[in-house]
């Protein structure tokens, strides 16, 4: 496990299998992460336990030792792989058990769906908050209503939390969503189903670089 005070939230990659084609998943985060990506989240939905396992494996060796694995749901297979932490959902593994069963050191993030779960959220051992979604996605379909620009900048005056901003984010909007607050940026399809994920993800964070500088520079 990293010490997750080193966590570099800024180009943050979901999995996504069906949106890689006839790709290989692990080729793919392997060029993602050659391109820049920070963080590796392995969502599968649909595998079974083994294969999830053996797939895992496979990713986090891969990895560079700064490019932390996180597993989507599941806290046996992020135990058994050795993956650096855990991505829980609301309706998921609650978050003290996971800490508890993980240990200080793992990365938890939680999705949050609204203000009343942010609010709830800041009483919770977890590493960083996944506002979701931002903008509406046909890769998130079992969340609330989109949060928006506006809930983003609301989101983050209610929490000292990183914040990380996920649904529909592109090339044309993760500027927007790291002006109104976000310390990083989820992507799924903008990498996954991208043509060259190297290069897309070079773009991004290219544009992750260049939007923290103008900040820092107001």
């Amino acid at each position: 496990m990293k010490n997750n005070k080193q966590l570099d939230l800024s180009l943050y990659l979901v999995t996504d299998r069906k949106l890689a084609g006839q790709r290989e998943l692990v080729e793919v985060v392997q060029k993602a992460v050659r391109g820049g990506v920070t963080v590796v989240q392995l969502r599968e939905k649909e595998l079974c336990a083994r294969d999830f396992y053996e797939l895992g494996i496979r990713i986090k060796e891969l990895l560079p030792p700064d490019v932390p694995l996180l597993i989507d749901d599941r806290l046996d297979l992020a135990l058994a792989s050795g993956a650096d932490g855990l991505h829980l959902g609301q309706r998921d593994l609650p978050v003290e058990i996971a800490r508890k069963l993980l240990g200080p050191l793992a990365i938890i993030g939680l999705s949050v769906e609204n203000l009343n779960q942010l609010q709830a959220a800041s009483q919770l051992p977890v590493d960083y908050l996944a506002i979701s979604p931002v903008f509406s996605t046909p890769t998130k379909t079992d969340t609330g209503p989109a949060w928006g620009l506006d809930g983003l900048r609301a989101a983050r005056k209610l929490t000292d939390l990183p914040l990380v901003a996920i649904g529909g984010i592109n090339e044309r909007n993760a500027a927007a969503a790291l002006e109104a607050g976000a310390d990083g940026v989820a992507v799924v399809s903008a990498i996954c189903a991208a043509p060259d994920p190297e290069e897309a993800a070079r773009r991004l964070k290219k544009i992750i670089l260049e939007t923290r500088k103008r900040i820092k520079s107001k």
